[in-house]
């Protein structure tokens, strides 16, 4: 009678982790989303090098004009001096997809980035395209990324 109320009690116990394993997943998407939202915001309101600096590992890794830039200073000392010349930059983007490991510790987004330029002479250029950025979880939970 005990091995089959031991059964039975480990039964309902592996059940009630699968389900709040599936919650938690959907949980780590909303946050993920939700950190791709603040760092667009953080894009408009404090500029692409805070930004990017912000939302960055430490370990990050870009991939911009053919070459990779490793590290967050480097990424800092790339997007330092990309605003010289009175030029005027918008960037926003919606990610399409969400996904993240069931560990929880990894994620990744997809979807659709405008980039807006408009120069001193008020000259306007437009580039779209596709991201593809993956998330780490830090040790204080947050959200950083560490491949765009």
């Amino acid at each position: 009678m005990k091995p089959l109320i031991f059964f039975g009690v480990m039964v309902l116990l592996f059940l009630s982790c699968q389900r709040k394993q599936e919650y938690t997943k959907e949980q780590w998407k909303e946050e993920v989303f939700k950190t791709e939202k603040d760092f667009e915001t953080m894009v408009a309101q404090k500029g692409i090098h805070d930004a990017f600096v912000t939302f960055a590992a430490e370990d990050v890794v870009i991939l911009r004009n053919d070459s990779l830039i490793r590290g967050r200073k480097a990424l800092g000392d790339f997007y330092k001096n990309r605003n010289k010349g009175g030029s005027k930059f918008v960037l926003t983007w919606k990610p399409e997809y969400v996904d993240v490991a069931a560990s929880g510790d990894l994620a990744y987004t997809y979807g659709k980035y405008r980039y807006n330029i408009t120069d001193s002479l008020g000259r306007k250029e437009i580039y779209t395209g596709v991201f593809h950025t993956v998330w780490k979880r830090q040790r204080d939970n947050s959200w950083k990324f560490v491949w765009d």
